[in-house]
């Protein structure tokens, strides 16, 4: 009889801790309820980008001396220098320059190490395309600008507050 008056005793515990964590499982979740929504309308509505958001690589070709550096200390030796040595003034002149961002990692270190600041990063971060081979960027794509998010008069600009 001892043994059954303690059966119950614990069952009846046990239903009442678990109507507690039911209880505080649901007021976590209106408490949530209550909340702005984190999500945004991406083509409608865009995130700022953080001042050292490493994008899209942006190229000078004017400013470029066929050095190589970008292609000696990335990672992937990624980027493509094609160039011929001038005998005549004894200097190279840089004929193509590419890099595929479906294999870039967005390292930044070709940027940091270039030594006449030909390479920059940009704040564009929609490199979508169906075709991976129109991810390859030649000097003339590499040399476009990219249209801030700010000047976008269309869109609804968000400031990422993180």
């Amino acid at each position: 009889m001892f043994l059954m008056v303690t059966g119950f005793m614990n069952y009846g515990q046990q239903t009442v801790r678990a109507a507690r964590y039911i209880g505080q499982s649901f007021m976590i979740t209106l408490s949530h309820a209550n909340r702005l929504p984190v999500t945004i309308q991406y083509p409608y509505e865009k995130l700022i980008t953080s001042e050292r958001f490493r994008g899209r690589i942006h190229f000078e070709f004017d400013k470029c001396i066929a050095c190589e550096v970008c292609v000696r200390v990335c990672p992937i030796d990624l980027p493509v220098v094609d160039w011929k040595l001038e005998t005549d003034i004894r200097k190279k002149r840089l004929l193509n320059y590419s890099i595929d961002f479906g294999i870039c990692i967005f390292c930044g270190n070709c940027v940091e190490y270039c030594p006449t600041n030909c390479l920059s990063m940009t704040e564009e971060y929609e490199l979508s395309v169906y075709d991976r081979h129109e991810l390859n960027y030649n000097q003339i794509a590499l040399g476009r600008l990219p249209m801030s998010v700010i000047d976008d008069y269309t869109i609804r600009t968000i400031l990422n507050k993180k």
